[in-house]
């Protein structure tokens, strides 16, 4: 430790021999950036500040109804905003700072110089929207000016940017749904065409292909059942009229009444006619039931017909066997129950027919029908998204269209100026004490460090440490100059010298300071003078 503190003395005995440097750089750089920075021009402050209230009553009042903005989210846009060019474009124009420019490169230094001084900051507190915008110019009346214009532009531009922003969604909006409503009348007519098209074999109340096809193969076998049971009630019922024993001499008679010549065909005859009129109302003259009916009838008719001729046949021959009808009750009951069974089997042979003749078409299509099932659920899907699109863009522009109302009405953001911008009395730059500080800081610095520089250059022995180190032999004593000499008259000269000097120097920083401070306390006297 004891020789690093000696190394260091010795720097400083070293630096002191060469003091002679610092006193040139001090008095060839202090005067010169003293009087350079007296002579800087006044810069002035103008200042505004500004409240941003966020609190609007329709906030409450119409959440969920309209579009939710972030006015925080605003107010940072456009305070990142307010220094783009075209901005500072309209704040030259208000200010008429554009007339000063005379070329553009002028121009683009002016823009420049805006961007730089021109200071939009928060001051209030995390929850305070509390701005201040400030600028700094040699005119007082321009720096307040051009606060004045640059507060303008704020307020106007986050208050247009709704309106903006409202008018852009109205028309985005309005293009889209003219655009899903062409799109919804396209969808509707593919799918209308498609109908048309393919009438015949889309799918009813019975759902897809499959489950029709289902559904007829079911109804089949209830048809077929019916029909295997009424096939034997049929012919348990002719059985027993076979085994009755009134039967066997009037089978071949099958009159009742030989007056009004009435046979046991009639009764089947007006059920079937009364089939055919009901099936007539409801199906055309080429449907398999009417068909079928109309088959069954004229059969009946004929037979009929037959049992009368053979009727007459038999009066004039005179065979009374034939004649006679059976007058036994329940002959006639089994009679009347084989024409109704009868009749049930030839309309449940017509559905039962009807519905195997659907199993097969619907069989014949099994290539076909899926195909055009799986294009109509296309068309409908296709269909169904673009008119949920098309209504939930209508209910979006009912809500945009009542949001622009509520923004027209009352503004989200209201402001407030808190301090107008006013032109300043007083100058706020530059700090010429601080700038005058540092010049001579500089000038010291700048002179010991060449002091230090030359004492490593071209060194001197100032101990005897010194002379030890150098030459490696040990130093046993050490003799003083003799006055006769005149070396200490010589340093005592150099070291007044220097405190002269500095000493001027320290006086004249003295003067500048109080002509930085009070500039009309040194021009007053030179006033007089003059």
């Amino acid at each position: 430790m004891q020789e690093i503190i000696e190394e260091v003395l010795d720097y400083l005995k070293g630096i002191w021999l060469k003091r002679r440097f610092i006193m040139i750089s001090t008095w060839l750089i202090c005067p010169l950036a003293w009087v350079y920075i007296s002579q800087l021009d006044n810069v002035y402050e103008s200042e505004a500040r500004i409240y941003a209230d966020t609190q609007s009553i329709l906030g409450p009042l119409l959440k969920g109804l309209t579009v939710e903005t972030n006015p925080e989210v605003q107010i940072r846009l456009m305070i990142k905003t307010l220094l783009s060019r075209p901005n500072l474009e309209r704040i030259t124009r208000m200010t008429d700072l554009d007339v000063q420019a005379n070329t553009s490169e002028d121009y683009e230094s002016l823009i420049d110089d805006l961007r730089a001084n021109i200071i939009i900051k928060k001051t209030g507190g995390r929850k305070e929207n509390i701005f201040t915008i400030t600028y700094r110019d040699k005119d007082p009346q321009m720096a307040k000016n051009v606060v004045n214009s640059a507060l303008t532009v704020f307020i106007e531009n986050t208050l247009g940017e709704n309106r903006s922003d409202s008018d852009s969604a109205q028309k985005f909006l309005d293009t889209q749904i003219k655009d899903y409503e062409n799109r919804l009348l396209a969808a509707e007519s593919r799918l209308t065409d498609f109908k048309q098209k393919y009438s015949g074999v889309l799918p009813d109340q019975y759902g897809g292909y499959y489950q029709k096809l289902n559904v007829v193969k079911e109804q089949l076998k209830i048809v077929e059942l019916s029909l295997l049971e009424q096939e034997t009630q049929l012919k348990s019922a002719k059985a027993q009229l076979n085994t009755s024993p009134t039967s066997s001499g009037n089978t071949q008679n099958k009159i009742k009444n030989s007056n009004s010549i009435q046979t046991t065909y009639d009764e089947r005859i007006s059920e079937l006619e009364t089939t055919l009129d009901s099936l007539q109302l409801r199906y055309t003259e080429n449907h398999p039931d009417v068909k079928e009916v109309k088959r069954r009838l004229s059969q009946l008719n004929k037979l009929r017909t037959d049992e009368i001729d053979e009727y007459f046949n038999a009066a004039q021959s005179g065979d009374s066997a034939n004649l006679s009808t059976s007058q036994n009750p329940v002959i006639q009951q089994l009679q009347i129950q084989i024409n109704q069974l009868e009749n049930q089997v030839a309309s449940t042979t017509v559905r039962a027919q009807d519905y195997r003749q659907q199993v097969k078409e619907l069989e014949s299509k099994i290539h076909i029908l899926p195909e055009i099932e799986a294009e109509l659920t296309s068309l409908n899907r296709g269909y169904e998204i673009t008119k949920n699109k098309y209504e939930e863009l209508l209910n979006r522009k009912e809500t945009a269209q009542l949001a622009q109302q509520a923004g027209e009405t009352t503004n989200p953001i209201q402001f407030r100026v808190i301090d107008p911008p006013r032109a300043p009395t007083e100058p706020a730059g530059p700090k010429r004490i601080l700038f005058l500080i540092a010049a001579t800081i500089a000038g010291v610095g700048l002179g010991v460090g060449l002091s230090f520089l030359f004492s490593q250059i071209n060194p001197v022995v100032t101990s005897s440490s010194q002379v030890s180190k150098a030459t490696g032999i040990p130093v046993f004593g050490i003799v003083s100059a003799a006055d006769n000499l005149g070396l200490q008259q010589w340093h005592k000269r150099k070291t007044i010298i220097f405190i002269v000097s500095n000493g001027v120097l320290l006086l004249s920083l003295s003067l500048f300071i109080i002509y930085a401070l009070a500039p009309n306390a040194i021009l007053a006297p030179i006033r007089g003078l003059l």
